[in-house]
């Protein structure tokens, strides 16, 4: 079965394409307008071993809150229709990554009860054009848009660069070990028989 989902959202705000290939092997072409969060992106579909594309016009001259928020809608409406039925994955992961003096725990569940625990601290507004606080803003509509319980937890770091980077690479790596299929899970996961 190919896990893979395109979602084509446009709204007066923003016009995404996304493509997205739960096993894929970690390509990536991301054009957002954002250049921090396209590296991001970038950082998530490699460490994740997921196939991304994201095209998407959006309103930059009023901000990067639209843009942002809008992928992240976009990327788990995608996640969720790759995964269909859930049977056979995993359905938790957690990864710790280390980025220089930065640490980040990412722990989540593709539960369908969506939940945002966000405990993380970015010292500074700004990364480039990218306003470090749509880090919990981009999380949040993936979470919601995907089903997912999920959990960021910053453990040390002081350089905002290294913390955002070190999330998105413990989002990837945690969501592919979620995604994973095990022979010996009949159906899916859960004494409730569903996701």
């Amino acid at each position: 079965m190919i896990r893979s989902a395109q979602i084509a959202r446009k709204t007066a705000e923003t016009d995404i394409k996304l493509q997205f290939d739960i096993d894929g092997n970690g390509k990536s072409v991301i054009n957002s307008g954002v250049g921090f969060f396209d590296h991001m992106l970038v950082l998530f579909a490699k460490h994740g071993l997921f196939d991304l594309t994201v095209n998407c016009d959006g309103d930059l001259e009023v901000d990067c809150h639209h843009t942002i928020e809008d992928i992240g809608i976009a990327l788990g409406q995608a996640l969720s229709k790759a995964l269909g039925d859930k049977a056979g994955i995993k359905r938790y992961g957690t990864a710790f990554v280390p980025m220089d003096e930065a640490l980040a725990m990412v722990s989540l569940d593709i539960s369908g009860r969506p939940f945002l625990v966000y405990d993380v601290v970015i010292p500074s507004q700004n990364i480039g054009t990218y306003d470090s606080e749509m880090t919990e803003e981009f999380l949040r509509a993936l979470a919601f848009n995907a089903g997912l319980t999920l959990h960021i937890k910053l453990l040390s770091g002081k350089n905002s660069h290294h913390i955002v980077e070190a999330i998105f690479k413990a989002l990837g790596r945690a969501l592919d070990e979620a995604t994973r299929k095990d022979e010996r899970i009949v159906g899916v996961m859960s004494t409730k028989g569903t996701l």
